[in-house]
């Protein structure tokens, strides 16, 4: 007999779309929703990267599928996704995301077309191209990860700041859109979380302090705690969740 907490919060029979799933937060995103009951569709730059985390959901007896595109390039995504609405994607997660930090003085502008090509603009396209088959299907579930500096301004990150910005706008606008379809749209914000992206706060004696003297928790994230979120959200115990983003974050933003 399947109880109340096997139903509402399993994903079996669901087929998941992680995106940056080599690693860090993708990697534990994909395992987790593997160990909920999903089956899984991979994305990065190249399999070779991907070998990992396939390996891994692979041992929990799931099916696992890998696409291969550099998500800085829209024809790229367009090729890799040709074929997407036959898979059968119930829930795609926009995780993958790249950093640039200097003075906004001093910013290339290459690299802001950069950062925001890749966190920003590939995050519209792939929902586009997922949210085609979920809307005929009426049912589905898209997941941003989007930033505490979608909230804040920051500091020597201005084309991050942008991106997460608006891709905590485009979280609500699809939200509006779609969720009377059937396809609810949320969004994560990590707190400061120990992946590459973060290496060079951690190892910054003055900023690593300053850093944990305002979590509450006193400790820097694990990707595993964007993880369980991640599969709350997909979940029918988020059935009712819709335009929200979810703060995961040690209490950083309640200080």
């Amino acid at each position: 007999m399947t109880t109340w907490l096997e139903s509402n919060f399993s994903l079996l029979g669901k087929k998941a779309l992680v995106t940056g799933a080599s690693k860090g937060i993708g990697a534990s995103i994909a395992i987790a929703m593997a160990e909920a009951g999903a089956d899984l569709v991979l994305v990065g730059r190249s399999e070779s990267s991907l070998e990992s985390t396939r390996s891994l959901v692979e041992k929990t007896g799931k099916k696992v599928e890998v696409l291969v595109c550099d998500i800085q390039s829209r024809a790229e995504i367009a090729q890799a996704f040709k074929g997407i609405d036959q898979m059968g994607v119930d829930i795609a997660v926009n995780n993958a995301g790249s950093i640039s930090r200097s003075p906004a003085i001093e910013t290339k502008l290459e690299d802001w077309d950069r950062i925001i090509d890749i966190n920003l603009n590939s995050v519209f396209q792939i929902s586009q191209l997922c949210a085609k088959s979920m809307l005929q299907r009426g049912h589905g579930r898209i997941i941003n990860i989007a930033s505490l500096l979608s909230f804040q301004g920051g500091i020597n990150v201005p084309a991050y700041t942008a991106s997460k910005h608006g891709v905590a706008g485009i979280t609500k606008a699809l939200a509006n859109e779609w969720g009377a379809k059937g396809v609810n749209v949320n969004g994560i914000s990590p707190g400061y979380i120990s992946t590459d992206n973060t290496e060079a706060l951690r190892n910054d004696p003055d900023r690593n302090t300053s850093i944990l003297a305002r979590i509450p928790l006193a400790r820097w994230g694990k990707p595993e705690d964007l993880a369980a979120a991640a599969v709350f959200l997909a979940s029918p115990a988020a059935s009712y969740i819709n335009g929200e983003l979810l703060t995961v974050d040690g209490g950083w933003m309640g200080r």
